[in-house]
């Protein structure tokens, strides 16, 4: 087998294609295979498959895998074709992509570093330009998202992410699997609303749940966009049990400057053991809270029924679970511990989709484990340099999508 033999394989070339010249360049290290297109074989529109007269020939290189660590190049002449339903356009190649100025092997090499590593990491490994990588990173997330265009999601997770200093958030459509499936502009109504629109009428009537915060803007949207809204809004265990611990601190914090002195730092730095469920107390946070509970009656009150509502997401039927958070309302109600009752008052308004949270067995965790990955990322990357840039790299890091060139191994 000789090089022009060797370079047909690697290219997985075959008629109209074949290698017609192969130039190691030592003084430049640099390795340039030219591909030739036989003139008298037929060829095809790329859009409609229909045999199409030659328009024309263009000259076009794309960057390969490196053969021998000698940088290498393929050549070739690309023949347009003009069709009678499409016009002028030019035809497909076995090694590349449309508008890509790299093979697909090449492209599949970077993909892999990619979900390693940085953009400018792999830059400087590959010896190419940032943004030569970051077109390939997006034309990754295109093909991806292409071809997952039609699929049906039965759980769908809402929550926030901040794409930069300053407030200024994305919203993240997560599904069951912790995969991202959408990122829309800011976290308002419209954000939310946007992606509905974009779903077809089966794919909105797929929807079985959707997990959020209690945020009104998100469950606005939900109302205007989804059929049966009532039973499938799933108010987030993890918001709710946040705002309760923050009813809780906020309670210990007041109650600091009404112990006796010899209480009030012990009472200071104890805030962290109020805030754990019964499941992570260690033995040191257990002893705490038994020495402060008779000093800090309020604080041992406030963590007390915030501990019992912990318990009543366990229920599994809608009627017990409504009469155990009604009872846990009456309680917190009469606690006399104001931060205490107006979560009582929040929670009690938005009981309905607590409750249909409890029996679908639905939580944002999924959300929240993308969330944590996401600021990661951010610091990996120090930053983006715009919004775009910023839901690209979300898309390729967690969307679950198949990035691979079509044309590349697997």
């Amino acid at each position: 087998m000789d090089e022009l033999d060797l370079y047909d394989e690697i290219l997985d070339l075959s008629p109209p294609w074949s290698v017609e010249q192969v130039v190691l360049d030592k003084s430049t290290k640099r390795v340039d295979v030219s591909i030739f297109c036989d003139t008298d074989s037929p060829l095809s529109c790329p859009k409609c498959h229909q045999v199409s007269p030659r328009y024309d020939l263009r000259k076009r290189s794309w960057r390969h895998l490196d053969t021998c660590q000698f940088p290498t190049w393929v050549h070739a002449g690309i023949p347009r074709v003009e069709c009678d339903q499409h016009g002028v356009i030019q035809i497909d190649t076995p090694w590349a992509e449309q508008n890509s100025r790299f093979t697909a092997m090449f492209e599949h090499i970077v993909i892999g570093w990619l979900k390693e590593t940085s953009i400018s990491a792999v830059s400087r490994r590959l010896n190419i330009s940032w943004n030569a990588v970051d077109g390939i990173m997006r034309r990754a997330v295109k093909r991806g998202i292409a071809r997952r265009k039609n699929c049906f999601v039965k759980n769908l997770a809402v929550d926030e992410v901040s794409s930069k200093k300053g407030h200024r958030y994305v919203t993240i459509i997560s599904n069951g699997r912790g995969e991202v499936i959408e990122i829309t502009d800011d976290r308002k109504a419209e954000s939310l609303i946007s992606f509905y629109k974009g779903c077809t009428k089966s794919q909105l009537e797929h929807i079985e749940t959707v997990s959020m915060d209690m945020s009104p803007a998100y469950v606005s949207a939900t109302k205007q966009c989804l059929d049966g809204w009532e039973s499938k809004i799933c108010f987030d265990r993890f918001h709710v049990m946040q705002d309760l611990n923050k009813a809780v601190n906020e309670v210990r914090r007041a109650e600091v400057s009404s112990v006796p002195k010899d209480y009030r730092v012990p009472l200071h730095k104890s805030r962290f053991s109020w805030l754990r469920s019964l499941q992570t107390l260690e033995k040191h946070h257990q002893q705490q809270i038994r020495e402060l509970s008779s000093i800090a009656v309020k604080t041992a009150r406030a963590w007390s029924i915030r501990q019992y509502a912990a318990t009543i997401w366990d229920y599994t039927s809608r009627g017990w679970a409504m009469r155990a958070w009604m009872k846990w309302y009456g309680w917190a109600i009469r606690s006399r511990l104001q931060p205490i009752k107006t979560q009582a008052i929040s929670i009690k308004k938005n009981l309905w989709g607590i409750i249909n949270a409890i029996v679908h067995n639905k939580n944002n965790a999924g959300a929240e484990g993308i969330n944590s990955q996401i600021k990661v990322l951010k610091v990996k990357a120090r930053g983006f340099r715009n919004k775009e840039r910023f839901k690209s790299s979300v898309l390729f890091h967690f969307g679950g999508l198949d990035l691979y060139p079509e044309k590349a191994p697997t």
